[in-house]
């Protein structure tokens, strides 16, 4: 198969934060309707739902896949499922779809993300996170799922030297693109200065990672219609997948080399592969930084440099929006914001926008084939899909 006959020809975002007065119902419901919409499709002629929502805890309605259906009454009797796969639960809702229309059970499948995080006190949140960690060894981590980051980032500092520099500059880089993104959590160009510093506002978290270094908890849905191809030819826009790749590693971190991502690095080997292109034949990136420290590993994992050498990247510019390969010109997990089940759907809504020619003041001029990264976990279940125009 040389690519997926799975066609993206409608989205819905909300803004992402902390928005007060609903609940992963009322954001289901608003993302759904805004993306049949966009798309021009009515509710009686999608064929099948797939919901990425990994709650962990964050919702007390752990029952969630019917709730599309609350949207509009036509949509009662279709197919609903829920998916999960920790902080990669959006894109394992976006592959799950590719497959249903693919195998030919859906000729249009509908993909929602949602997650409600911030009516979580802030001590449970981090209780919820660290489950998407290997329990029986790192339940134990001060600071939750923090912590296990910090504990990658010492690792990482121990083998290549202090890096604080670096991440500092990815995080002032995201904040910068994040202020010219209209859905984003965070729209404040924070600057290298105050990222580099520990303050009172600025505060350690876990190991040599700092709040700035930390993706903001988060509320948000966003909602993917998704047709065939013959079907897609009446769509005004169709963004097509080259390549949708997912590789699955051990969830313990002492059987990997955690400083390596090597799941990020065959999920992008695997999907530059069939996609046919090379690294630098992508216009942009929108990879998983969930944690400074891991954009500056996916670097490496991805072929963009080699072991230890990431930093050189961006103090060069050339992840910058202007640079040789744009990384996160949405502003990233970091400024736009991370409710987990939506994360995933967010990657390929914003990136279909660029694509499109519709991103705003987030566009990256004359962009035709983008590059995903949604990550679950610290490096375990790794998706890639490469996105272009095609209508």
């Amino acid at each position: 198969m040389e690519a997926w006959s799975a066609r993206i020809v409608g989205w819905s975002h909300s803004e992402f934060g902390r928005l007060e007065g609903e609940d992963v119902e009322s954001l289901a419901v608003r993302a759904v309707r805004g993306a049949l919409r966009d798309a021009d499709v009515g509710a009686q002629d999608v064929d099948e739902i797939f919901v990425g929502h990994f709650n962990a805890g964050f919702c007390p309605q752990s029952f969630t896949a019917s709730l599309a259906l609350q949207a509009d009454e036509r949509l009662r009797f279709t197919p609903a499922t829920r998916v999960e796969n920790a902080c990669a639960t959006g894109s394992a809702a976006v592959h799950q779809a590719l497959r249903s229309i693919e195998s030919g059970r859906a000729r249009i499948a509908l993909v929602l993300g949602v997650e409600k995080m911030t009516d979580t006190a802030g001590a449970q949140v981090g209780t919820n996170l660290l489950r998407a960690s290997y329990l029986k060894e790192e339940g134990d981590t001060p600071g939750g799922f923090a912590g296990v980051f910090g504990r990658i980032a010492e690792r990482y500092f121990a083998r290549y030297g202090d890096q604080s520099d670096a991440l500092a500059r990815i995080a002032a880089k995201n904040h910068a693109n994040g202020a010219a993104n209209p859905l984003a959590q965070i729209r404040k160009d924070l600057g290298y200065d105050f990222c580099r510093t520990v303050s009172e506002k600025n505060p350690v978290v876990a190991g040599p990672l700092k709040r700035t270094d930390c993706s903001p908890v988060s509320d948000g849905a966003v909602a993917l219609v998704l047709a065939q191809a013959d079907l897609a030819a009446a769509f005004p826009r169709a963004v097509g997948f080259r390549a949708a790749e997912h590789v699955q590693d051990f969830l313990p971190m002492s059987r990997r080399d955690i400083v390596a991502f090597e799941g990020c690095g065959r999920a992008w080997s695997h999907a530059l592969e069939r996609a046919r292109v090379r690294l630098e034949d992508l216009s942009f990136v929108e990879t998983h930084d969930c944690f400074t420290i891991a954009e500056l590993i996916e670097y490496e994992a991805m072929g963009l440099a080699a072991p230890g050498k990431g930093a050189r990247l961006v103090a060069d510019g050339v992840t910058a929006k202007d640079g040789r390969l744009p990384v996160n010109p949405s502003g990233g997990l970091k400024a736009k914001g991370h409710p987990i089940g939506a994360t995933g759907v967010s990657m390929h809504a914003l990136a279909a926008m660029q694509l499109c020619g519709t991103a705003g003041a987030m566009q990256i001029p004359g962009a035709t084939l983008a590059g995903i990264f949604n990550m679950g976990g610290a490096a375990v279940a790794n998706y890639v899909s490469i996105l272009e125009r095609v209508r």
